[in-house]
């Protein structure tokens, strides 16, 4: 969302994610640690200003009822022992309440662009030196402002504590990169494994990686085969056969088998590295909207102070120069931002709580904001549009065995394996509501596949090594498949086939539904993908997208997402792995699948708790729902000050109309009121996602 004012109360930006992670792009091997401060820091401004609030709330109730012009506007004297408490507490309050906003008013000075902050901080200063000059008797009673000048801090203070705790963010994204990597490495030296730090390998150190292990560094391999899950740094959905003097990358998993591995990169130089520093450059390189609040701030200052000009020469050429003094002041305080200070954190908290709601958590509210301007969303394919996972999507049996019969078949050989097609067989097989076949004599070949008695005879499932293992052919409905980018596994009983299986990454039921529903928006829905151009050809046709990037590396994903921004396209980005981050980082939305990594999750702006991608609708609805309640609240709460000062300033002296400080203050107090409850109406916004058929 928009930030309601343009520079922060405290000073952000050496807090800020952006500039923590474009300050370690050039040591990325250890992330972790600023990453941290940099968020223990925001939580501390974050409880700081919630606990600056509450103590300011407690002095201000006393000060506001030890004012003699409040005393005056509601009915009541304050007793001459409590003279000098309005004075004193008002004091404190500017002192230590106001210091976050003259604090951003010297910094606005300083930079020469005024606003909020200026805004505050010269109506809480004018309020202070003529509330004093009024105690001391030195200016006219009427003002006497203690009471307004707590009220202003105490409602500021809210307002921005408000909006600093809809903005808190999570995990660093660069710390989520680090956490790939495993704790430990076990190093073979002098023919023992020894365990060490990650950082502690050097390029031609060799390591042992156990089945279900996760590489410690960039290699290649030196012993043995297995398959790879590189979906999370590759985007590929499939995992990947990789033997010897194959390369491997660091972050990767060994599904199936063990390994040994030659280093030949570590530290920067690894491709994580890589993707490190992608993913600061593209949040570095993020430009920020500006903040809409802040130019309305900015247009006020000038015209409170134009007015405030304007009354003090006009009321002293007319020969009033008491009047012009009282009236000038009365402008310049008059011209506090009250409702202007509310109209957008309001809002905000209220917009993140609804999406909370609906499982849509916003970590950067100018992404929900940017959000409504989105023309072209690009949807990554694996885990996004798709599962994530194979899944059995056709089985062609050789007569007389069944398709259930092959399922069942090669779920009895595949039950005691741990590679990610055993388990989708034996989901679908349990799908189905076939019985557990018992298996006896499982051994597992990696590359080739699995064999195992059944019921006396021996069932081997593979893929093309083990064809040609048994001299044995292909069914012809496997060239078909294999067009379609399918993964195409054969059922061998006794060596002789008896069938075939087709998996794939399964499509979401709810995909299909989500890209309708923004194409009748008008939106461009585009795919990116890791898979080879088959595979991706096949699931846009089945989702409905015309538009594909196929084979895009991870370091190519960001470059395909600033092409379509050199288009002139307002990009969103939808994405799970690691391999998506910069490209979440680089869109000027970015929007996590939940399910999806940590590091994915840290570099959008959007978190999507779901796997439902029709939720990226939900976040243009609350994004247009929630611009529509800021514009109206900053209209009303601009129109306010528009009306009251030139009422103050005495335009109206001429037929003997002089808006009295005790109306103006109501009218505060009325416009403050109506931006709260209109930001209240965006609670009626449904966001909830109706179910969606499977057959859909």
């Amino acid at each position: 969302m928009i930030h309601s004012d343009g520079s922060t109360p405290i000073d952000h930006s050496s807090h800020d994610l952006t500039t923590e992670t474009a300050a370690h792009a050039g040591h990325v091997a250890h992330p972790e640690h600023a990453g941290r401060d940099a968020h223990a820091g925001h939580t501390d401004h974050v409880s700081g200003f919630r606990r600056l609030f509450w103590i300011m709330l407690v002095v201000a109730i006393p000060a506001i009822l030890a004012s003699p012009m409040f005393g005056m506007i509601i009915g009541y004297d304050v007793p001459g022992w409590a003279r000098w408490l309005a004075p004193a507490l008002g004091t404190l309050m500017y002192v230590w309440g106001g210091a976050p906003f003259l604090t951003g008013a010297v910094s606005e000075l300083r930079a020469r662009k005024p606003g909020m902050m200026l805004l505050i901080g010269l109506a809480i200063t004018v309020a202070f030196l003529a509330s004093w000059g009024a105690s001391l008797g030195l200016l006219h009673h009427e003002l006497e402002f203690w009471w307004e000048l707590a009220l202003l801090i105490v409602i500021m203070l809210l307002g921005h504590w408000i909006e600093m705790r809809s903005l808190a963010q999570t995990t660093s994204a660069l710390d989520s990169l680090a956490a790939l990597l495993p704790d430990e490495a076990e190093r073979i030296e002098r023919g023992e494994t020894v365990r060490v730090s990650p950082a502690e390998l050097r390029v031609g150190d060799v390591v042992v990686i156990r089945p279900g292990g996760r590489l410690p560094a960039d290699g290649r391999i030196i012993q043995g085969a297995a398959s790879l899950d590189e979906s999370m740094i590759t985007g590929e959905s499939q995992a990947v056969a990789r033997t010897v003097g194959d390369p491997v990358v660091a972050g990767t998993v060994a599904t199936d088998s063990g390994l040994r591995v030659e280093i030949t990169a570590v530290g920067t130089d690894t491709t994580l590295a890589g993707i490190q520093r992608l993913v600061a450059d593209a949040q570095a390189s993020s430009s920020r909207a500006q903040r809409i609040a802040d130019r309305a701030a900015a247009w006020l200052f000038w015209f409170a102070l134009g007015a405030a000009a304007i009354t003090a020469v006009v009321w002293s050429a007319v020969g009033l120069p008491d009047e012009a003094v009282i009236r000038t002041i009365t402008v310049l305080v008059i011209a506090c931002p009250h409702a202007l200070g509310l109209a957008i954190p309001l809002v905000v908290s209220i917009a993140t709580e609804r999406a909370a709601r609906a499982g849509i958590l916003v970590k950067d509210r100018l992404a929900l904001e940017t959000m409504r301007t989105i023309d072209t969303v690009l949807f990554d394919k694996t885990g996004t549009l798709t599962k994530g996972h194979p899944a059995v999507t056709a089985v062609e049996p050789i007569a007389p065995f069944t398709a259930d019969d092959i399922i069942s078949l090669a779920a009895a050989a595949e039950q005691d394996s741990e590679h990610p097609l055993a388990t989708a067989i034996v989901k679908a097989s349990g799908d189905r509501g076939l019985d557990r076949r018992a298996a006896e004599e499982f051994r597992s070949s990696p590359a080739v596949g699995v064999s195992a008695r059944v019921g006396g005879r021996r069932v081997q499932v593979g893929g093309p090594h083990l064809l040609a293992e048994t001299g044995t052919e292909e069914l012809p409905i496997a060239e078909t498949w294999r067009a379609e980018g399918a993964i195409i596994l054969h059922v061998l009983v006794d060596s002789h086939v008896v069938g075939a299986l087709r998996l794939a990454d399964d499509v979401r039921a709810e995909s299909i539904s989500a890209v309708e529903a923004l194409r009748a928006r008008g939106i461009d829905v585009v795919m990116i993908t890791g898979d080879a151009s088959a595979v991706a050809e096949s699931v846009a046709a089945r989702v409905g997208i015309d538009r594909v990037f196929a084979g895009v590396r991870p370091e190519d994903k960001a470059a395909r997402v600033r092409a379509l921004q050199a288009e002139g396209r307002k990009v969103a980005m939808v994405g799970d792995g690691v391999n998506d981050a910069p490209a979440l980082a680089q869109a000027d939305v970015g929007l996590a699948i939940g399910a999806g990594t940590d590091v994915a999750i840290a570099s959008a702006g959007v978190i999507l708790a779901g796997d439902d991608p029709r939720a990226v609708i939900s976040v243009i609805d609350l994004s247009k729902a929630g611009y529509r309640k800021m514009t109206q609240n900053l209209w009303w709460a601009a129109g306010y000050n528009l009306l009251s000062v030139p009422l103050a300033a005495g335009v109206l002296a001429p037929i003997g109309f002089v808006l009295p400080m005790s109306v103006g203050a109501i009218l505060m107090s009325l416009s403050t009121i109506v931006v709260a409850l209109n930001a209240q109406l965006l609670r009626r916004l449904d966001l909830r996602i109706p179910r969606i058929a499977a057959a859909d």
